[in-house]
């Protein structure tokens, strides 16, 4: 049996009082690139950082290649991180933050972190804090990358820059990822951004998973049914309508979740949704009443 790169089973983290997971099961398989998504405050940051070791969980457990995260040096070793604000030093040189990786990390690359820089157009010289967001974000990317890490963890690294800046650092995501055959974890609220390089997906929201697993056959799963309102009651007991929109035409258009395709001469078409209108139609499930996620009357956990 292949050991997961990420596994979680009953995890939760609480701060204070507030819960920000609570029961996540997560299982992430070798090889992919991992969109991580879901509204602010789902918990995203609070995972990866559970991941990273920076964090201890509540209750439950996670696994980082079969061990608990940040216990020995060489699992640290495994995992590379670029934080959501992407830090670097800001009165060190691009050089000198790559002789302090070397100095740091057992894996280091020389060799690929100057070929990330040759590719990102970064110099040498330069102060990290003179460069631009995008360059910034290039640099902690060259940073992580040249760790070697099995598993590459990002926290919305490209949040705050421009659209051609983000494009730049997603070819060079995806360019790392290839050159190291590592693994790699995205959390992003740009969902084209997640469609356009993520092969896995898994939909947080309320401190719980609310989807998981790889994309195309998460997709091949959803059907977008559009018809007269009536006729969604003709829909095969086992089909979920996980969101509906009435339309100014007195049809309506559902997202549905179904085990087997529905049946060719019903009353309705259907059509395969994209990734941005899954993702949406069960965040938004989510937040209905009764939808999966952790209850405001959650009791104590157990110590």
């Amino acid at each position: 049996m292949v050991t997961p790169v990420l596994e979680a089973v009953g995890l939760g983290k609480r701060f204070g009082r507030r819960w920000a997971l609570s029961g996540v099961e997560l299982s992430v398989p070798a090889g992919r690139v991992v969109g991580l998504v879901g509204p602010n405050g789902a918990g995203k940051s609070t995972l990866m950082q559970l991941a990273c070791g920076l964090v201890a969980p509540t209750e439950g457990r996670i696994r980082v290649h079969g061990s608990e995260p940040g216990t020995r040096p060489e699992q640290l070793a495994r995992v590379g991180y670029v934080a959501q604000d992407t830090p670097v030093y800001p009165d060190l040189t691009v050089a000198e933050h790559l002789r302090l990786g070397a100095r740091l990390n057992p894996r280091w690359d020389a060799a690929l972190a100057d070929r990330r820089l040759e590719r990102a157009e970064l110099d040498p010289r330069q102060k990290a804090g003179r460069l631009s967001g995008g360059q910034r974000a290039q640099l902690a990317l060259t940073v992580a990358a040249a760790k070697r890490p099995d598993l590459l963890i990002l926290d919305e690294p490209a949040a705050a820059l421009d659209p051609l800046a983000r494009h730049a650092f997603l070819d060079h995501l995806m360019e790392s990822v290839t050159e190291l055959g590592a693994t790699a974890v995205l959390s992003s609220h740009a969902l084209p951004d997640v469609a356009r390089v993520c092969d896995h997906l898994v939909v947080l929201a309320r401190g719980r998973v609310q989807l998981c697993g790889d994309v195309e056959p998460l997709i091949a799963q959803h059907v977008r049914v559009t018809g007269r309102p009536a006729d969604f009651d003709a829909l095969p007991s086992e089909a979920v309508v996980l969101a509906r929109t009435e339309q100014g035409d007195g049809r309506a258009t559902a997202l549905v979740r179904t085990v087997r395709p529905l049946p060719a001469d019903g009353p309705w078409s259907v059509a395969a949704p994209d990734l941005e209108e899954l993702v949406l139609a069960h965040l938004a499930c989510a937040e209905r009443p009764g939808g999966k996620g952790r209850s405001s009357a959650r009791p104590e956990a157990r110590r």
